[in-house]
């Protein structure tokens, strides 16, 4: 159909990311490493995937005053999103990364990006624990300074989840969202009651629309 209308551009979204990586002619060398893509290109009926949910990630830590670099940080999650974060974190010089995903089929998928990070990123110390281990859960939240939810907990129809019991947060912590709807998950409205800087989604869903604008366009988008 991208072919037949001559789209020249586009987004693929949850839970789709996965499967468009592998329908598309070709990835970027970002989307090859993660195994998904959430844009797409059409040159001339070539459609190229890419993968913009970590840079859209990370440029909206910036606006809000916060640097990835030599930080420590938990994850949740191993799906696109979650992945594109993953790989751009460490990319951006992240210390260590501690990713938490139930034992699902995404689990081994986390152990093996875990490999391709330590590749690419060797200064980079990547972990990947079963959510449900509370304890090594808090051990490690308790010595980052960031936490990121990239599943889709929280989210219609999952808004009252959260996979950080409370008690685990404190004052200087920052606590990052990527769900967008609501505008404040559970997650947030948590963190934000413990005085953590709490950052939902919002933002990451405009930075990435900007990244892939330019992508469809040549052009900044006007954030404005």
């Amino acid at each position: 159909a991208i072919r037949l209308l001559n789209i020249k551009g586009g987004n693929f979204t949850t839970p789709c990311k996965v499967a468009a990586a592998k329908l598309v002619d070709k990835l970027s060398p970002a989307a090859q490493m993660v195994c998904a893509c959430n844009a797409f290109t059409n040159e001339n009926g070539v459609i190229t995937g890419h993968i913009t949910d970590g840079i859209g990630f990370v440029q909206n830590l910036a606006k809000h005053g916060v640097s990835v670099k030599n930080q420590k940080i938990v994850i949740f999650g191993a799906g696109g999103a979650a992945t594109s974060i993953q790989v751009q974190l460490a990319l951006e010089g992240a210390k260590e990364i501690h990713i938490f995903n139930p034992k699902d089929k995404f689990f081994e998928r986390a152990e093996q990006l875990k490999e391709t990070i330590s590749k690419t990123c060797p200064d980079c110390t990547v972990t990947v624990n079963d959510v449900a281990d509370q304890a090594v859960l808090a051990e490690k939240i308790a010595v980052c300074g960031i936490v990121i939810n990239g599943t889709i907990m929280g989210m219609k129809p999952f808004e009252d989840v959260s996979l950080v019991d409370p008690s685990y947060f404190r004052s200087d912590l920052v606590v990052a969202d990527t769900v967008y709807n609501p505008e404040k998950t559970k997650l947030i409205l948590e963190a934000e009651r413990a005085g953590c800087k709490a950052i939902g989604g919002k933002g990451m869903l405009m930075e990435q629309g900007a990244v892939n604008f330019k992508l469809f366009t040549g052009k900044e988008m006007p954030l404005d």
